[in-house]
């Protein structure tokens, strides 16, 4: 019974500051997030209302970068504060051993890993993808955006609809519809896919598989073509909505999307890299918990409670850029996604086995 109460406080306590931890880091990342929005305020639609709108739209995709350094903060707080009130050592004499409170903060770690298996697999993709295009559909009058049918682009003769862009640029799915000053349609052309060029004085769609439909008074004509050029000033940012950003996926979309880019000769390092980062991300919440742990210190009287909070602070930051340190080094220099992935988890995880068992010797 008084296990379980203990239990239960301690748990209480470190859900408590990692919540207060994360709300925090949120709040400043909402803070950087208006002052970078505020110079698109006035474009189109994009009100100051529709701004902070946009901006809470971003705070899912935060929250999931953020969690492993949120539960640290918050266990360090919450583990300090047991440790200055001698409730630690309390808890300790009242027969927790130290693989009880491991047990603890692992239980505590995985509550809020499966809290980021929740951002990353449902709320974030479908939040973040409907968030950019919120924002293109403010900004450009002259474009439609929705996740159903792709990126709809009104030209002075014409209505453009591309469902999909893939990594390297090109464009799939796309369906022009031409029309006269009296808005009858003229023309219609599919294609299977198509390359811009990267020429800014004169843009054009290099279509491929194309057929293309011209509507007459009395008959329609259709003819199928291997290639056509299609002339056409659309801004390469507008298109870059329907690229969406492999952090940004669930585990299946990438596991999906890794065989549809194999299969057309794709390059997929970063699509894999992302997929097993997003399979482990999550068991750092567990690692940042044990890393806690390890900076708590143990007693008043041993070192400065706020140095050895400062530095698992420092800890956690570094672990949070070393993630994608990894992933740059898995791409520049052909390291496997999963060792990219895998690797600062566990050598966090063996770092901070190694301090708890050096505390306990002491």
């Amino acid at each position: 019974m008084i296990m379980s109460l203990l239990s239960r406080y301690v748990l209480r306590q470190l859900n408590l500051m990692t919540v207060y931890a994360l709300l925090a880091l949120l709040s400043l990342y909402a803070f950087f997030d208006v002052l970078a929005e505020i110079g698109d305020m006035g474009e189109g639609n994009y009100s100051g209302g529709k701004m902070l709108l946009y901006v809470l739209m971003q705070v899912p995709a935060h929250a999931y970068e953020l969690m492993p350094l949120a539960v640290l903060v918050g266990a360090l707080l919450a583990l300090s504060q047991l440790s200055a009130s001698s409730e630690l050592t309390v808890i300790k004499t009242s027969g927790i051993s130290v693989k009880r409170l491991i047990g603890m903060l692992l239980q505590f770690g995985a509550i809020f890993a499966l809290l980021t298996v929740c951002l990353g697999e449902w709320v974030m993709p479908t939040i973040g993808q409907y968030a950019a295009q919120f924002k293109l559909n403010a900004t450009q009058n002259s474009v439609s955006a929705n996740t159903s049918s792709g990126i709809w682009i009104k030209q002075p003769n014409a209505m453009i609809n591309v469902a999909e862009m893939l990594p390297d640029g090109s464009l799939r799915n796309i369906n022009i519809y031409r029309h006269n000053t009296q808005f009858e349609l003229e023309e219609a052309i599919h294609a299977e896919f198509a390359v811009p060029n990267q020429d800014k004085h004169n843009p054009m769609w290099h279509l491929h598989e194309a057929a293309l439909t011209r509507l007459g008074e009395t008959e329609t004509q259709t003819q199928r073509l291997p290639e056509l050029d299609w002339q056409v000033a659309v801004n390469q940012e507008l298109l870059n909505v329907l690229l969406v950003v492999p952090e940004q996926m669930s585990a299946n979309a990438l596991n999906t999307y890794v065989r549809y880019l194999q299969e057309n000769h794709q390059q997929t390092m970063r699509y894999r890299l992302a997929w097993w980062r997003k399979l482990t991300y999550p068991f750092a919440c567990l690692v940042m918990a044990l890393v806690a742990l390890a900076f708590t210190p143990q007693q008043n009287r041993h070192g400065n409670m706020g140095l050895k909070l400062f530095f698992g602070i420092c800890l956690g930051l570094a672990f949070h850029f070393a993630g994608r340190l990894f992933g740059f080094t898995s791409q520049l220099y052909g390291v496997p996604p999963f060792l990219s992935a895998v690797l600062p988890s566990a050598l966090f995880a063996l770092g901070a086995v190694w301090l708890i068992r050096r505390q306990e010797k002491r």
